[in-house]
Order: structure tokens, then C-alpha cells, then sequence
């Protein structure tokens, strides 16, 4: 099979080859190492052996978004400042004001060279007179004729070796966000009904968006974010079928009505939640993170859940980082073993996330399987069509961060 093949053949819940291999955010298509800008951390000659490998040996998965030809001019445009410079340690500062009549919101984000991620070092939203203040803005007009483009160019690069999935927030992931935690945990526990207002508000922008794109690219495997806001230990699990589940279940069926397959991206706990993440609909979970990061194992969600869900990932980013190779090596293993065993839909072996550090040590963990059992649909492991078998050599790149 072609990488490509194996994971459309896993989302369908077909036989594979073998499970296949991905390394999240990573794919060795979209970091460019020949960017001179100082913030692009891939392109330190560390990471070149770690993005080569990606590109053409594991599974690509590549981030896909769509822009809108037409698109609404900004309702904030005329109240919002925003200012933007690098400090004299060389990171990127960006300042926003947002002045709603006497009130004055304002928020601020830093970008270190070093580390690919943007730090949120304060947030909108203070208070819940500022949420209602915000609920009271308008979101924009709706956009049209979504650009596909450089979707479709991605497609041509990538060919055989894997998949352009789209990405999207969910609504809650538009609301949390605007808040430090610990505020947006108690206005979320004590204003229910207020919090519903604004997610209602960011869902009538987003679904249409999300309807139009999924209409010129039908058939697409979608990762939905903003999810694990609801998990425990933040918000009890009765919310996030609250906050979660109705919106959520609203895009799947969207992106569903189009051919396309859901896979719900929520960190940390799970056990208490898995229900309701399955009541959406969705046919894929990830990261499914180990215990202690999270408390379920692999093998529990394959058993349970593992008919409706292709299970994406079982290896935490902390063990990656910090495990001698035989110890990584062995919750490799665990994780493969957890991960087909008995009737499933499928599996995909993945990181909890990707190295975020400037500079890149690369190791390789090489684990053979000489015996897989792969399972056909609507068959038990034991049936004979549903054996085959292979050797598998996982060649595991590991990004280590370095000080």
C-alpha cells in the first residue's frame, strides 16, 4: 500500500498493510527549512534529518485551511489597535485594544525566536462584565466562495505519501481562549446560560464557513480542536455535553453529509467524557495520551470505543523527550499491541505533539513486528479473512529539545 492508501484504508475502517506512522504536527511538506525569517525554528540544520525522515517515510498528515475570495470587512476594524514589534530580547510582541464605549479590552501575545509557539500573556476577557460586553459585538458578515487552491496544490505535493486534513476550531475553542483559565472555568460553572449565548454566537459564524468548505472539498479528514476547554479536571463532565456535544455533533454532521471523516482532538483526561465524545458522531479520537498525562489506556478505548473510533496516538511528547530508547521502545510497543488488538476500526501510532525547540537532536528507535493480526470489518480477529500478515520496522524520529 501507499502511505496515502493506508490511511484512507484505516478511516474506513479497511485492512492495512501495517498501522501507519504519524508525527502530528509535523510533516516535512509546510516547515521550510529555507525560510530566513527568525522565527522559523525548522530551519536550524538540526532538523533537517528529522524532516526528511517525516516527508518520506512516515504517514503525512498535512494541516489544510481554506480562505474566502469574499470576505466581510472586520466589525472591530474601526475600535480595535493593535500594535506589533520585536523587544530587545528578539521576541515579537503584539498588543491589541479594543475600546467598546467607555469600556477598553485589551490583550497581549509575545513569540520567542527559540520556541514555535505564541504565549498569551494576557488575555481579552477579565471578568464577566467584559464577556458581556463582548456578547453585545457583532461577528462579521458571512463569507463566500471559499478558495479550495492551495488545498489541491498541497494534494499534488504530498501524492502518495499522505493526506491534506482540514482543521477547525469548535466553538468553544473561540470562547475559552479569551480568558486566563481560572476565569474562564468559574464564569463557565456559574454563568452556564451565558456561556451558551456565546457559544450560540460563534456557532452561527462558524458552521456556515465550515458547511461551504466542506462542499468544495468533500471527502476530507477534519481534525476538530477546542474540546479538551470541557474535559476534566477544568469542567465536570456534564458540561462538556453542554458546550461540546451539540456543536460538535452539528459539525460532523456536516462534514459527514459531504463524505468526509471527523476526528476530535482532545488532551489530557478522558475516561468520564468518552461517551459523550462518541454521541457526536465523530470516527476518530487523538492524542489518547497515556497515564498519567491522561487516565485511560489505549487498550481500554480500543475495547470500548474502538468499532466507531480510529484511535490516533498513545505516545506522550514527555516520554519522547526524556525516556532512554528502551524504555520509549517498549511503550512503542505497548502502544501497538493496546492499539489492534481484538475488532477495531483502526489505528494510527502518533506523538502527543510535535518538538516546539529551535534546535533538534535526532535519534531513531527501529522495532520489528513479525506477527500482526489485522482485523475486516464486520469479522473477528479470528476469521480468516482477517489475518495477514507483515513485518513492521517503525523508524521513530525523535525531536529532543536542547538548551
Amino acid at each position: 500500500m501507499t502511505r496515502r492508501e493506508r490511511l484512507l484504508a484505516t478511516l474506513r475502517g479497511e485492512p492495512v498493510d501495517r498501522p501507519a506512522v504519524n508525527f502530528y504536527e509535523l510533516n516535512g511538506f509546510t516547515q521550510n527549512p529555507a525560510d530566513s525569517d527568525p522565527f522559523n525554528i525548522f530551519s536550524h540544520p538540526s532538523w533537517q534529518p528529522l524532516l526528511e525522515l517525516t516527508r518520506e517515510r512516515t504517514d503525512v498528515l498535512v494541516f489544510g485551511h481554506v480562505g474566502f475570495r469574499t470576505e466581510p470587512p472586520n466589525p472591530l476594524g474601526e475600535v480595535t489597535e493593535t500594535k506589533d514589534w520585536i523587544d530587545e530580547q528578539g521576541s515579537r510582541q503584539v498588543h491589541r485594544t479594543v475600546r467598546i464605549g467607555k469600556r477598553t479590552l485589551t490583550s497581549h501575545q509575545r513569540l520567542d525566536r527559540d520556541i514555535h509557539t505564541w504565549w498569551t500573556t494576557e488575555h481579552l476577557l477579565k471578568n464577566q462584565e467584559d464577556f458581556e460586553a463582548w456578547l453585545e459585538l457583532p461577528m462579521g458578515g458571512p463569507a463566500a466562495d471559499p478558495d479550495p487552491s492551495p488545498v489541491l496544490a498541497m494534494d499534488q505535493r504530498v501524492g502518495d505519501s499522505g493526506l491534506v486534513m482540514l482543521d477547525t476550531c469548535d466553538p468553544l475553542c473561540m470562547v475559552a481562549p479569551l480568558f486566563h483559565m481560572e476565569e474562564y472555568t468559574i464564569i463557565a460553572m456559574t454563568e452556564p446560560a451565558l456561556f451558551r449565548r456565546a457559544l450560540d454566537k460563534c456557532a452561527a459564524w462558524l458552521f456556515p464557513r465550515i458547511a461551504q468548505i466542506a462542499r468544495v472539498l468533500p471527502g476530507r479528514l477534519w481534525r476538530i480542536y477546542g474540546p479538551e476547554y470541557a474535559s476534566p479536571p477544568y469542567l465536570p463532565p456534564r458540561l462538556f455535553a453542554e458546550f461540546v456535544v451539540p456543536y460538535v455533533s452539528e459539525m460532523v454532521r456536516i462534514i459527514h453529509g459531504t463524505g468526509g471523516y471527523v476526528r476530535v482532538h482532545s488532551h489530557g483526561r478522558l475516561k468520564d467524557i468518552l461517551d459523550h465524545i462518541c454521541a457526536t458522531g465523530c470516527m476518530g479520537l487523538d492524542p489518547i495520551e497515556p497515564p498519567h498525562q491522561g487516565d485511560v489506556t489505549m487498550a481500554y478505548v480500543r475495547e470500548k470505543y474502538g468499532r466507531q473510533l480510529v484511535l490516533f496516538g498513545n505516545l506522550e511528547i514527555a516520554d519522547i523527550e526524556g525516556l532512554p530508547t528502551a524504555q520509549l521502545a517498549a511503550k512503542v510497543e505497548t502502544a501497538l499491541r493496546e492499539g489492534t488488538a481484538g475488532t477495531g476500526r483502526g489505528m494510527v501510532l502518533m506523538p502527543s505533539a510535535a518538538p516546539t525547540a529551535a534546535c533538534c537532536q535526532f535519534r531513531r528507535c527501529a522495532i520489528t513486528r513479525r506477527s500482526w493480526k489485522w482485523w475486516t470489518p464486520g469479522q473477528s480477529t479470528g476469521s480468516s479473512g482477517g489475518w495477514g500478515f507483515a513485518i513492521f520496522h517503525l523508524l521513530f524520529a525523535i525531536g529532543l529539545q536542547t538548551l
